[in-house]
């Protein structure tokens, strides 16, 4: 498995340097260039692990107002995120699932995030990933996003239509276009076994996802807006926002739970394990 990872790895850090090379290539020819994410470098951490809302927005689900959380590095225990099921933009089945997960953390269920368990996190809350940074690389027909953290890869087809009928995958089918500045990614297909955040707000199978991606501050920080539809979760669709800062660091190999199994005695969403070994 090591090896895989090494290789693929190496593979990945080669083709971003390759990416870079040929998105200047396309700046110098064109003066409405997209812009240029892609870095062996350099990638992108996320600033927090919460969504805020756009002007106009109803608020997306946060912390229950009657529950104190407590985050990493603060010299106390941390707790887990305990959802705010009253979000008054939520159907009374979103609701109805966030106070059964409520439920199984006041019994002890240790309510870890989906990608702290090895599990992929979706195409939205894969903007919340903690710790490691993201990295892309950019083809003429192609967009990759990669969290460092368990190499988990995100794939943007650039100007394509969406498939008739896309299969449910975790990261759902996501098409592309640049706009100017702004790479522009619709995401529809998603496995409902994903969440909408770190919260584990459920979503139905027509999830729609739109997100406009474009850097600020001078390059330092590129910035996501994103309108977040799905009828059987939402009353009105989400309008929110979400930045990462530039990291000056190359990919490193990390693996999520390779040797499988738990050893703590967590009472916690079991993590991945195949049902046969890669090779």
């Amino acid at each position: 498995m090591k090896n895989r990872l090494t290789r693929l790895t190496s593979m990945l850090t080669s083709a971003a340097v390759l990416a870079v090379f040929s998105v200047e290539i396309s700046r110098a020819a064109s003066s409405d260039s997209p812009p240029n994410f892609s870095s062996a470098n350099y990638g992108w951490a996320s600033r927090g692990a919460e969504w805020k809302a756009l002007p106009g927005s109803p608020p997306p689900v946060g912390q229950d107002p009657h529950v104190r959380y407590v985050p990493n590095n603060t010299g106390e225990q941390p707790t887990y995120r305990y959802a705010d099921a009253n979000n008054p933009n939520l159907t009374q089945w979103a609701k109805d699932k966030l106070k059964k997960d409520n439920i199984l953390q006041d019994n002890g269920f240790d309510m870890f995030t989906r990608s702290s368990r090895c599990w992929p996190a979706g195409a939205t809350a894969f903007h919340l990933n903690p710790g490691q940074p993201t990295y892309f690389i950019q083809t003429p027909k192609e967009v990759l996003m990669i969290w460092s953290g368990d190499q988990q890869v995100r794939h943007v087809y650039l100007n394509v239509p969406h498939s008739v009928s896309p299969k449910p995958s975790w990261y759902g089918e996501s098409v592309g276009h640049y706009e100017g500045d702004t790479l522009v990614i619709d995401t529809v297909g998603e496995s409902t076994r994903t969440f909408i955040d770190q919260y584990r707000t459920p979503h139905g199978p027509n999830l729609h996802v739109v997100e406009r991606i474009r850097m600020v501050q001078g390059g330092d920080v590129i910035e996501t807006e994103l309108t977040i539809e799905d009828p059987d979760a939402l009353l009105k669709p989400l309008h929110l926002i979400h930045q990462a800062r530039k990291v000056r660091e190359p990919m490193t190999e990390a693996s999520c739970g390779e040797e499988g199994g738990d050893h703590f005695a967590l009472k916690a969403e079991p993590m991945p394990e195949a049902g046969k070994p890669d090779f």
